[in-house]
C-alpha cells in the first residue's frame, strides 16, 4: 500500500524536470539513439568494448541534456562572453604550449586531464555571436556585422593553424549561421557564393594540372591538398589515399535495398572499412541495413532538424532564435559533411555522425547542444502558459 502511495509522490517530484520539454524533439532523439545503439552493436560487437562504451556515452550525454534543459535560456547570455574568452585563451595556450600528435598541435595538458579546446568553441562561438547581436538589437549597422566576423575569425584562424581545418570549418559554419539569421544582406552573401562556385568549377576543370605533386597550394597543408585531390579522383591511388572513399562506396552499394542483415556486413567485419565505428560508420550501416535503413536514419535527422528550426522560429528572444537556429543547422552540417565524405562528394574530414559515431567528446557536445535547444523550446512553452 505504501508503495502505491509513494509512486505518485515521486512522479510529482520529477514532473517539473519534464514540464515544457519539447516532445517531438525528444522523440526524434530517442529514434536516433535507438538506431545508434543498434548500429554500434551490429557493427562494433567484435571491436572491443565499443558498444558498452557507446551506451555509457549515451547515458552521460542524456544526463547533460536534461541538466542543461533545466537552465532558463536567457541565463545563458551570462556565459557567452566568459566562455568565449576562456575558449580563445585556451586556443592561444595550445599554440604556445600544446601537445603535438601526428603533426597537429590540438591538445592541452591541464595536469589533471588533456583537453581539446577547439571543441569548446563549437558552442562558445555561436553563444558569443548571439549575445553580441542581442546587445545590438534594433540598431544593427555594417560595423556590427564586421565585428561579428572578427569575433568569428579569431577562433577559426587559431583552430585552422593547429592545423584542424575540419573542426575550424564546423566552428566557422556555426558562427555564419548566427550572422545569417541576424540579418546579413544577400548582397554580401551572393558574391561569396558565386566566388565559391567559380573556384569549385576551376578546381574540377584543372584537376590534372593542379594536383601534381610538385604544385603547392597556398593556405593549405599538403595533406589537405591530398584530400581534395583524392575526392576528385580516388582511383588514382585505390590502395592508398583513395582506399577509404572507394571501400565506403563499395560497402554502401553492396547493401542494396534492405542490406546484408544484422551483423552480416562483409566489408565491415573483414576490416575493409577503416574507422567503421567512427567517421565511416554510415558506410558500414548502409551495408548492413541498406537503403531502407539509411532512409529511416535520414527520417530521424530530418525530424530533428525541422523541429529545431520550429523552436528557433518561435523562440521568445533574438538571442534564443539565433542560438537555436545555429545549433539546428550545425546538426545539418554534421550530417551532410559526414555522409557526403562517405559517399564521395566531399573531402574526407574528421566529422562524426551525430548519435551514431563512437566518441565521448562528441556525445558530450551532442547532449550539450540538444540541452540548449530544449531549454530554448521550454522557455517558449512556459511563457505561453
Amino acid at each position: 500500500m505504501s508503495r502505491v502511495i509513494q509512486r505518485p509522490a515521486l512522479w510529482r517530484r520529477l514532473r517539473p524536470l519534464w514540464r515544457g520539454l519539447d516532445g517531438p524533439l525528444l522523440l526524434a532523439c530517442l529514434w536516433l539513439m535507438g538506431w545508434g545503439l543498434l548500429a554500434m552493436y551490429s557493427i562494433g560487437h567484435d571491436h572491443g568494448t565499443r558498444f558498452v562504451d557507446h551506451a555509457r556515452n549515451f547515458a552521460i550525454g542524456a544526463l547533460i541534456l536534461f541538466t542543461v534543459a533545466q537552465v532558463p535560456a536567457q541565463k545563458l547570455t551570462r556565459l557567452a562572453l566568459p566562455l568565449y574568452l576562456v575558449g580563445v585563451a585556451l586556443l592561444i595556450a595550445v599554440a604556445l604550449f600544446g601537445i603535438t600528435k601526428k603533426g597537429a598541435t590540438r591538445w592541452l595538458n591541464l595536469g589533471v586531464t588533456v583537453i581539446q579546446p577547439s571543441e569548446i568553441l563549437k558552442i562558445a562561438t555561436p553563444l558569443m555571436l548571439a549575445w553580441w547581436f542581442q546587445l545590438r538589437e534594433g540598431q544593427l549597422k555594417l560595423l556590427d556585422f564586421l565585428i561579428a566576423f572578427l569575433l568569428l575569425g579569431i577562433p577559426f584562424a587559431l583552430i585552422a593553424k593547429q592545423p584542424d581545418l575540419g573542426t575550424g570549418l564546423l566552428v566557422l559554419f556555426a558562427g555564419l549561421y548566427v550572422i545569417y539569421f541576424a540579418g546579413l544582406s544577400w548582397k554580401l552573401i551572393l558574391p561569396l557564393l558565386g566566388a565559391g562556385l567559380i573556384g569549385i568549377a576551376a578546381l574540377i576543370a584543372y584537376e590534372p594540372q593542379i594536383c601534381q605533386d610538385d604544385v603547392k597550394w597556398p593556405l593549405l597543408k599538403e595533406y589537405q591538398k591530398t584530400r581534395v585531390c583524392t575526392l576528385l579522383d580516388p582511383h588514382k591511388d585505390p590502395l592508398g589515399k583513395g582506399f577509404h572513399v572507394l571501400q565506403g562506396e563499395i560497402a554502401i552499394g553492396s547493401g542494396g535495398l534492405s542490406g546484408k542483415g544484422f551483423m552480416q556486413g562483409t566489408q565491415t567485419h573483414l576490416e575493409f572499412i577503416p574507422e567503421r565505428t567512427t567517421d565511416f560508420l554510415f558506410a558500414a550501416f548502409a551495408e548492413e541495413f541498406g537503403l531502407l535503413g539509411a532512409l529511416a536514419l535520414l527520417l530521424g535527422f530530418g525530424a530533428l532538424i525541422l523541429r529545431g528550426l520550429n523552436i528557433a522560429a518561435n523562440a521568445p528572444s533574438l538571442f534564443e532564435r539565433l542560438l537555436a537556429g545555429s545549433i539546428t543547422l550545425s546538426f545539418f552540417t554534421y550530417v551532410f559533411v559526414n555522409m557526403g565524405m562517405v559517399i564521395g562528394i566531399l573531402p574526407v574530414v574528421g566529422v562524426p555522425l551525430p548519435f551514431m559515431s563512437y566518441g565521448g567528446t562528441a556525445m558530450v557536445m551532442l547532449g550539450l547542444s540538444l540541452g540548449l535547444l530544449l531549454a530554448i523550446g521550454r522557455s517558449r512553452a512556459l511563457i505561453q502558459r
